[in-house]
């Protein structure tokens, strides 16, 4: 098995991904807020990675089933019914909606591995689910952070290395691309309180002072989640078919 990783999805060719494995990860807070609305029964999550189009979509989908979900610089887009605040995605709000998705970077993420055969969405709260799926699985895989431009995110990043951890430690002789072997190396020093690793980091302190404490409490939660939602024919549902 060979693992590859991007820190980000900026200046990636999204037919790279075309029939590959991947998975994409933007622990704080889409990929978080997927898993979370689809614990809690959404229908679907339909990412878009533009403002226009996320309206264009909604429109065509029935009335009263669907709910825009959307933010810029950490804050719930006006005249949307959602933010990225998993704490927002209770069973009364989004049992058997459909969500449609634009974030600053998550979603963007998601569109840009559209091409892949399998598309995995893992966060915190699901890692064990998607790492038991990989190791079943045994083949290739892609993984694809959402850091904003080409930068590092500390918290996808260590999402990412324990990933690997948990792969390696089941699979001999796995093949580590060196963003990989980076990724690893950073869990191990910052992986052991994921909470605290988050409310250290870069982006973790801009949504502290935006008032979103309470999503890294809820994004640190390691294996809450015994789910794996995957991307095909452009929604997110917690089925490959």
């Amino acid at each position: 098995m060979k693992i590859n990783l991007f820190l980000a999805p900026n200046g990636l060719d999204e037919f790279y991904f075309t029939g590959k494995n991947t998975v994409v990860i933007d622990a704080l807070r889409t990929t978080s807020v997927i898993c979370t609305a689809l614990a809690n029964e959404a229908k679907e999550v339909i990412p878009v990675a533009s403002f226009e189009y996320a309206m264009k979509i909604s429109d065509g989908i029935l009335s009263g089933q669907t709910l825009l979900r959307g933010e810029r610089n950490t804050k719930k887009i006006e005249g949307f019914n959602l933010g990225n605040s998993p704490l927002e995605y209770s069973p009364e709000t989004v049992t058997g909606k459909s969500i449609v998705l634009i974030t600053t970077n998550g979603s963007k993420a998601i569109v840009k591995a559209k091409f892949s055969q399998n598309l995995i969405i893992c966060s915190f709260l699901n890692l064990s689910a998607v790492t038991n799926y990989l190791i079943d699985k045994n083949e290739d895989f892609e993984i694809l952070c959402s850091a904003k431009g080409s930068s590092l995110n500390m918290g996808d990043t260590v999402c990412a290395g324990k990933l690997i951890s948990e792969i390696r430690n089941s699979i001999q002789n796995c093949e580590l691309t060196d963003s990989a072997l980076a990724a690893v190396s950073l869990n191990q020093c910052h992986g052991n309180n994921i909470k605290k690793m988050l409310y250290e980091s870069e982006h973790g302190k801009i949504l502290i002072e935006n008032g979103f404490e309470e999503d890294l409490n809820f994004c640190a939660n390691l294996n809450s989640l015994s789910i794996i939602p995957f991307y095909n024919g452009g929604s997110v549902k917690l089925s490959a078919n």
